[in-house]
């Protein structure tokens, strides 16, 4: 009897033993649940609406050097239309859009209880006004997530570059993300000097933004009043810039960093590393990718005939989106509190644009083939990447860093776009591959690269093939692919290969 229930004990050890090892082992550094949700948004809107949108009345250059003492009586909105920019925002694909609730000015489009220089000192509805309640209910009505620029950097406030400013700064978060609803992000900019008005004293004040601000005691406060909410900061802790506002990503992009190494004091150029993250990177900080739509962040009437163009637009989804970082675009309101006709005919025809290229994946259903797949499991079978399910994928042996696979295609469909993906809840892998196509029976290059991460975008010449083939050439580790789409450009592309 004893010997049974041994023999019994011993298969059952032996089947976990099994699925132990099947199961393929994530990297040390993983994003959260959270931002796996955010990147999968993929696409953002920035909205600047603040005293900059409106003509400057100080016209003394000593004055006007001094930011922060343009009068509150300035920001005169003869309406606001904040549904509309929720509404604009849903149609071209926004899933979240994040306003600038306070700039570094220091003025406050909310009537905040610890400032004298808000919107309720304003002739807006009669000192009566909220432009935060108004965005924030549009927002919520419309399904778009919420997210607050607030800038550290306060040119007005008397106390800034002391101690006594961080507690203003404390109070004013809880009264944002207490006030309005749930909050998706904070997005907090990097200045930390400036020429102002600092109540009256007229002075250039500067601080050391790593060390000035109380980081860990604000991010905790974030993460205890909106559990849900992400922070964008330098050096994270959620997201990260991708070190230029041009809104485009380096083609080496990986979403682990170390945060320490963006640091002021080290003494070191940040925006390389910002670009190109690192493979060995202690941290997962997604990159994100900010860009305006016209030349200035904030509406300007000069600004009207140089509205990005839909094919502009569409090469910034490229080099953000299809670069494993999240586009964050910039529309400003004008003056009457809407965004300009011009620019959200840009905006729609650029989405057309985008809908109508990946409107059809070439490769859906199709067979693959594979040099080596883990344990030959139907788990991480090659045939994983062509199913259009988002949490399966196809992973190798252990022992195999490199690897290939086959996918057979019709020889009757053209394609000019290739979309690879990695299964990122395991980590960031893959650090080279290049791409093949047979044709007349001969295996030809059409595109290498190195990261891939959440979602790379290869433009590629029109070609017809019978297979395509995905070289894995080097990997941290063990090589993993959850889908490969082949598509065909529209024909409003007039974008050439990158």
């Amino acid at each position: 009897m004893r010997i049974v229930i041994f023999f019994i004990l011993f298969i059952a050890g032996a089947g976990s033993f099994a699925c132990a090892q099947e199961e393929l082992k994530p990297n040390l550094v993983i994003p959260s649940k959270k931002q796996l949700a955010y990147q999968s948004m993929e696409f953002v809107g920035f909205i600047h609406y603040n005293l900059f949108t409106f003509p400057p009345t100080i016209k003394d250059p000593e004055k006007a050097k001094w930011w922060g003492n343009e009068p509150a009586a300035n920001f005169n909105p003869k309406g606001v239309n904040a549904e509309q920019w929720a509404k604009v925002a849903k149609e071209i694909g926004m899933r979240e859009l994040i306003l600038t609730v306070k700039h570094h000015d220091g003025f406050c489009i909310w009537p905040s209880a610890f400032s004298e220089y808000t919107v309720r000192e304003s002739p807006y509805k009669s000192g009566k006004g909220d432009i935060v309640k108004e965005f924030t209910d549009a927002c919520h009505k419309y399904g778009i997530k919420v997210g607050f620029y607030y800038s550290p950097f306060d040119a007005h406030h008397r106390d800034y570059g002391k101690p006594e400013y961080n507690n203003f700064f404390k109070n004013q978060l809880r009264e944002l993300l207490t006030n309005y609803g749930e909050v998706s992000e904070v997005w907090f900019d990097g200045a930390a000097f400036w020429n102002g008005y600092y109540g009256g004293a007229n002075e250039k004040r500067v601080v050391n933004r790593d060390t000035y601000y109380p980081w860990k005691e604000i991010n905790k406060l974030i993460y205890e009043l909106q559990p849900k909410a992400l922070i964008f900061n330098f050096f994270g802790p959620d997201i990260r810039w991708i070190g230029n506002e041009k809104g485009v990503a380096g083609e080496t992009c990986w979403s682990t960093i170390t945060s320490d190494s963006l640091k002021i004091e080290t003494g070191k150029s940040i925006f390389p590393y910002l670009a190109a993250g690192d493979p060995i990177g202690k941290e997962w900080i997604i990159g994100q990718c900010d860009v305006p739509d016209r030349p200035s962040w904030s509406w300007k009437k000069e600004d009207d005939g140089k509205v990005k163009t839909p094919q502009q637009l569409v090469d910034l989804y490229y080099r953000s989106i299809g670069r494993n970082t999240v586009f964050l675009l910039n529309v400003p309101p004008n003056i009457e509190g809407v965004f300009p006709d011009q620019d959200v005919a840009s905006l729609k025809e650029f989405r057309s644009i985008i809908d109508e290229t990946f409107k059809w994946n070439i490769a859906a259903g199709a067979k693959v083939t594979a040099s080596n797949f883990r344990l030959k499991a139907a788990k991480f079978s090659p045939d994983n990447v062509t199913d259009n399910i988002d949490n399966t994928y196809w992973a190798t042996d252990n022992d195999q860093k490199t690897a290939s696979i086959e996918i057979n295609t019709n020889p009757n469909s053209l394609f000019d776009r290739i979309v690879l993906q990695e299964p990122i809840c395991l980590g960031q892998r893959i650090s080279e591959f290049d791409i093949e196509i047979l044709k007349d029976n001969k295996w030809q290059t059409v595109s290498k690269g190195t990261t891939i991460g959440y979602k790379r975008i290869l433009k590629i010449d029109p070609v017809q093939c019978n297979k395509l083939r995905i070289n894995i050439k080097r990997a941290t580790n063990t090589p993993a692919l959850s889908n490969v789409g082949l598509y065909k450009a529209s024909e409003r592309e007039t974008i050439k290969k990158l």
